[in-house]
């Protein structure tokens, strides 16, 4: 991995007490009570990104809050791409912004499928792949991960035979890195993946929103960027990265044979994302690469902390060290507290983390746990978990 935006800095893990992170209102901060400690949704306690901040205030001085236009976005991204994973081909001609990831995965959908048309998803899994999906009537076909959270080929090749026997025009919706157990797929793995999609007509559809998120040693790999993806469609966002799920923004991107598909996009999609939002993505994936290397470093030490203080704390608790996201896949199942430790946890330790039931199945006896808080956060969160023994 690669970036030319600058030195790494200050670990923005580090820069936030508690007391000033419970005066947030955004969802983690207010869901649970303020005696409750919040390691749950999708949400890093950092301070927003000296540049993205920048970017953001410039545009409200001038009073530029109306709506987005024109390719910015888009060519940040191909930029960021050519720096981090040596991607020299995300054509900015085949970009459209969207208003957020699952929104637009859900616009993409649309174009490659019909209603009622079967979704192929490797589970555990992101639980809005499931909610998403099914309130826009499609059936979900899962294709389980194997124990170590890779996928099996055999496994999807029968979920592709599932869903192309249901007719229609079935799609593969594959979440890379994944997300609950961080796994990176190799260029292998997506080359595998795009051979079997070709074979049985199925679309692939790409969530790569935690994309930069990687740590030390692993290297992401677009699934654009293989051969035999070029039928398929991506959406990437800088939201996680950089911590701007409040200024709603993403892209998605067409492989060169899905370019026809993408130009169908309702031109009103694109009013959907956040002007400020596209301003504020715009300025991280141009600017922000010195700060997203030192989250990625802080990250790196809150993944061996982690382990250590399960170690010492819960030896029970397995816990394989996710290749990317900043979230951790729990494995709970030998503490006896049930299909559902997070309400156990939630309950006695007053500790908020989330249910591994949401992900589907391969989720039961698992909690999911996010690890970008200070590390003295973390161990208190850990101290809450084994208090409940």
């Amino acid at each position: 991995m690669k970036d030319l935006t600058g030195t790494r800095g200050v670990n923005p893990l580090r820069q936030l007490s508690l007391e000033q992170l419970r005066q947030r209102t955004s969802m983690k901060w207010t869901t649970y009570q303020d005696d409750v400690l919040p390691l749950w949704v999708a949400e890093m306690d950092v301070p927003v990104a000296e540049p993205v901040a920048r970017a953001i205030h410039s545009a409200v001085e001038r009073g530029d809050t109306g709506y987005p236009a024109g390719t910015a976005y888009g060519e940040a991204f191909a930029d960021f791409a050519a720096r981090r994973w040596d991607w020299d081909d995300l054509a900015v001609e085949r970009t459209a912004i969207v208003p957020d990831v699952m929104l637009g995965i859900v616009e993409m959908l649309k174009l490659v499928s019909g209603h009622g048309d079967p979704v192929v998803v490797n589970c555990p899994v992101y639980p809005p792949f499931y909610q998403f999906i099914r309130n826009d009537g499609r059936p979900v076909v899962e294709a389980p991960l194997t124990e170590e959270g890779r996928i099996d080929l055999t496994t999807l090749e029968v979920a592709f035979q599932k869903a192309t026997g249901r007719g229609g025009r079935p799609v593969y919706l594959l979440c890379s890195p994944h997300n609950p157990t961080g796994t990176v797929h190799t260029a292998t793995e997506l080359t595998d993946v795009a051979e079997l999609a070709r074979r049985y007509a199925v679309r692939v559809v790409a969530d790569e929103i935690h994309a930069p998120i990687v740590a030390a040693g692993t290297s992401f790999v677009p699934y654009l960027s293989v051969p035999g993806a070029e039928n398929s469609l991506s959406v990437m966002s800088a939201s996680k990265a950089w911590n701007l799920a409040g200024l709603k923004a993403a892209l998605a991107i067409a492989g060169p044979e899905a370019a026809d598909d993408l130009a169908r996009l309702p031109e009103e999609v694109s009013h959907g994302p956040s002007h400020l939002g596209v301003i504020a993505h715009t300025a991280a994936l141009r600017e922000g690469g010195a700060w997203l290397d030192s989250l990625l470093a802080g990250l790196d030490e809150n993944r061996h902390l982690l382990g250590d203080l399960l170690s010492t704390h819960l030896p029970a608790v397995r816990c394989r060290p996710g290749q990317a996201t900043y979230l951790a896949w729990l494995d709970c199942r030998k503490l006896a507290l049930g299909d559902d430790p997070a309400a156990v946890f939630l309950e006695r330790g007053r500790i908020a983390l989330n249910s591994g039931m949401a992900f589907g199945p391969g989720g039961a006896g698992f909690v999911r746990m996010n690890l970008a808080t200070s590390p003295e956060i973390l161990a208190e969160g850990v101290r809450r978990m084994a208090s409940v023994l």
